[in-house]
């Protein structure tokens, strides 16, 4: 039953947008006229709407009515002309990320169908005055293992929820690197780390080998971190070390009789750009210190000053040096 839903869903996305991508001439989005603002704001307030139900919904039933109802109104706002430049500011429920070359932009979100099952569902909406709009259609529930090593298209998506992307480039072009959430399952949570690229037809394609693990393995088109849903763990990027920062798992005995799961262990690790790849490093910060630490000494010979802020006399100094 479940994916008989998805299946609609996705069949739904897909010619809603196929519909709205008729050939035009390429010309980037310019400002919004005053009515196409007006008509967007009325759009987005039911945006709004429905992506409150696709998440808070009791009813699975009505979270996929609502998901579906949603997909035919973001198509309807985005074939308004220039509707590249509208922000979906109110929107709270979809992730909206742009690059800084602002050449296209990624909507993402989440539909939570039970416990252990979640769907993700998104669009890239190209820089164009009129509508080009490619569907992401999630296949991850369709995959055995995590596709670290796959080329995906756009209709064959590891679905997630976006929440950074970081533009680079390459030999090969430009490229921009995702950071997103997998809901996953009830008891276990992923964050990872995928890239999209676009070829000479301007269509996406997610995975590159770009993320380096030393010359003893391939490296990989994309990562993830599977973790204990009661752990909090950090993958993101850093601005002030100009690095992908990530905790450091370590293996935990499940606490719900699951055998093993993964925790983090306080340290971290990166991935830092170097000639057009991330490199991995294992333990990116040195906890090691040369010296045990010791505290401050109350009193210190070497100070010309005692403890109570006077200036040490000769006969002071002499009595320290006697005794030691």
């Amino acid at each position: 039953m479940r994916h008989r839903h998805i299946g609609v869903m996705a069949l739904l996305l897909l010619s809603s947008t196929l519909f709205a991508q008729k050939k035009h001439k390429t010309e980037p989005a310019g400002p919004l006229s005053a009515d196409a603002v007006v008509q967007l704001q009325g759009i987005e307030d039911t945006l709004g709407v429905l992506g409150y139900a696709i998440v808070n919904d009791s009813i699975e039933a009505e979270r996929f009515a609502a998901c579906k109802v949603f997909i035919t109104t973001l198509v309807r706002a985005l074939r308004v002309e220039n509707s590249f430049s509208y922000p979906f500011e109110q929107l709270k429920s979809v992730s909206i990320l742009t690059p800084p070359d602002s050449t296209f932009r990624i909507f993402t979100w989440q539909l939570f169908v039970n416990d252990s099952t979640y769907r993700y569902y998104g669009a890239i909406q190209m820089n164009e005055k009129q509508l080009k709009l490619y569907p992401l259609i999630d296949r991850s529930f369709e995959l055995s293992e995590f596709p670290a090593y796959e080329a995906l298209a756009a209709d064959k998506w590891y679905g997630a929820l976006y929440y950074n992307i970081r533009q680079f480039d390459t030999r090969q072009g430009k490229k921009y690197l995702l950071l997103g959430f997998d809901a996953f399952e009830f008891f276990e949570k992923r964050k990872l780390i995928d890239v999209i690229s676009f070829d000479k037809e301007g269509k996406p394609h997610f995975g590159a080998p770009v993320l380096d693990h030393g010359s003893d393995v391939p490296a990989k088109n994309r990562m993830y971190l599977q973790y204990s849903a009661d752990a909090k763990v950090k993958l993101n990027w850093d601005e002030q070390y100009q690095m992908i920062i990530m905790d450091h798992l370590i293996p935990w005995d499940s606490p719900y009789g699951r055998g093993s799961t993964y925790v983090p262990d306080g340290s971290y690790d990166a991935y830092k750009f170097e000639k057009g790849k991330w490199k991995y490093i294992d333990k990116v910060f040195d906890d090691k210190q040369k010296d045990v630490p010791m505290p401050e000494p109350v009193l210190d010979t070497r100070k010309e000053k005692d403890i109570v802020g006077k200036k040490k006399g000769i006969w002071g100094r002499e009595r320290i040096y006697k005794k030691n």
